[in-house]
């Protein structure tokens, strides 16, 4: 039967997840403070060995020899009653004839944890060797103190806490670049803390879905994007905007990509909007994106869901460049396209109708399509010569062109953040206004015309009715001349 002290240890061991070993050299090491706190003299090397089985301990004096060597001379001690006299410290730092300084002699002496081996042989061992360890037991006279016994406390606290920090990072550390299961703590400020168990992660803004909300108790997966050990511990960052999370996504749902029939050659992606993924098959009777979207969907739908809504574009790779950038523009449909190898740039035409599905809202199909192939791609219509929109993967252009076919301006620079869509939009609503402006003039016009006609109208109107009404005078009076012969 195990004793209860062992008993112990090993429920620690399993509560903290940390090994038996660890909890065992935690425990010699409290021993080993608890002794130099009342029993302990100043040159000694104390060491514990704890026998887990009985409970019992035994300390040693552990020195290792050294050769002979002289030390310096120590300071006399002053008279009792005496001060001691103030000496200046002077660091003068050993230099050489060249002015270099020299470099260190070698180890120097420390009496702690070292012993000569002149006063070894004397005292200790009379056969012991240059190099050799040498461990004297010592004795406990009596049972330890209070502060002592809180010492032991304090050491065993802390050593069990880095023993578990230590065993929480290697954990992690061995889960970097990988995609987990978490619950969502809460948030701090722009933060948003990540419960993944045993430890708490960070997602700060930049790994943050745009569209996304986080409210705690959410269960989400994201991507551990690195693991380091900081003072209180291992601090993990984790995110959902990160590309790879479609690439574990597509291999935890696709069969075909884990079993590596189906390889994915690359993966682009705006958070919360589209993404792109190309991907090829190794067998000839397996087509890559038949296998990827599944029946009727399902499997895409499947990783479309997890991304809360995020278009998921699924292309065919080649090795052929141009009919690589022909399948990343779609859906559009390319009429004709001519690379520069040198500059990697790849001119796009495309029929009217295909020009805004190619250049997608904002740019970012052919952006996407940009950063998936490496190729700087000009968007243009057939027939004219100015770009329509110039992708060079993080940075685009936006080029207007007037009726004659020549630029109206510079073009206009865009990053990530959609400063050509902004700009585009401004246009956009100038010439929206300009239109407005224009209508409401010609409705002027056309009321100020309506107006005149009303009113000529009216003057007819006028005309008519006193021709009708001399008309029924007429009449009347007729009537009344025939009445008047008649009788």
């Amino acid at each position: 039967m195990s004793s209860p002290i062992y008993q112990a240890i090993k429920q620690l061991s399993e509560e903290k997840n940390i090994p038996e070993e660890s909890v065992i050299e935690t425990i010699e090491a409290a021993l080993a403070a608890a002794f130099r706190k009342d029993f302990g003299e100043k040159d000694q090397n104390v060491k514990v060995n704890f026998d887990k089985e009985t409970g019992d301990f035994d300390v040693f004096d552990v020195k290792t020899v050294v050769e002979d060597m002289e030390l310096p001379e120590e300071e006399e001690k002053p008279a009792e009653g005496e001060k001691p006299r103030a000496r200046p410290i002077v660091a003068v730092p050993a230099v050489g004839p060249d002015g270099e300084p020299l470099e260190d002699e070698g180890p120097k002496f420390n009496p702690k944890t070292d012993i000569m081996v002149s006063a070894a042989r004397e005292k200790l061992k009379p056969d012991v060797e240059v190099g050799e360890e040498i461990r004297t037991q010592l004795e406990v006279p009596s049972a330890f103190g209070r502060m002592a016994a809180q010492t032991a406390k304090q050491v065993i606290i802390q050593k069990i806490r880095e023993a578990e920090r230590i065993k929480l990072f290697g954990e992690f550390k061995d889960r970097e670049h990988e995609l987990v299961n978490a619950t969502v703590q809460r948030r701090e400020g722009r933060l948003v803390l990540i419960d993944l168990g045993r430890v708490t992660g960070v997602m700060p803004p930049d790994e943050q879905v745009p569209t996304e909300r986080y409210a705690p108790g959410d269960r989400v997966k994201v991507y551990i994007v690195r693991v380091e050990m900081a003072t209180r511990g291992p601090e993990i960052v984790v995110s959902r905007s990160h590309p790879d999370i479609i690439r574990r996504l597509f291999t935890l749902e696709i069969p075909e990509v884990a079993a590596g029939t189906v390889e994915i050659h690359g993966v682009t992606r705006e958070a919360g909007a589209r993404a792109k993924v190309s991907v090829s098959s190794h067998q000839e009777n397996i087509d890559p994106i038949g296998s990827c979207i599944g029946q009727r969907g399902t499997r895409i739908q499947t990783v479309i869901s997890e991304l809360g809504g995020e278009k998921v574009d699924v292309i065919l790779f080649d090795e052929d460049p141009a009919t690589y950038i022909m399948n990343a523009l779609s859906p559009a449909k390319v009429v004709e396209i001519k690379l520069d190898a040198d500059s990697r740039t790849a001119d796009v035409l495309v029929d009217e109708d295909q020009l805004s599905l190619a250049i997608g809202r904002g740019g970012q199909n052919v952006r996407l399509a940009s950063r998936l192939t490496g190729w700087k791609i000009n968007i243009r219509k057939i027939g004219e010569t100015v770009a329509a929109f110039v992708a060079d993967g993080t940075e685009s252009a936006v080029v207007e062109a007037d009726e004659s076919g020549k630029e109206a301006g510079e073009p206009v620079e865009a990053n990530e953040t959609g400063d050509a869509e902004e700009k585009s939009v401004d246009v956009e609503l100038a010439e929206l206004k300009n239109d407005n402006v224009e209508e409401s003039e010609s409705e002027d016009q056309a009321e100020e015309s309506a107006d005149d006609d009303d009113g000529s109208t009216e003057e007819i109107d006028e005309i008519e009715e006193s021709t009708e009404e001399s008309a029924d005078e007429s009449e009347m009076s007729a009537v009344d001349e025939t009445e008047e012969e008649g009788r």
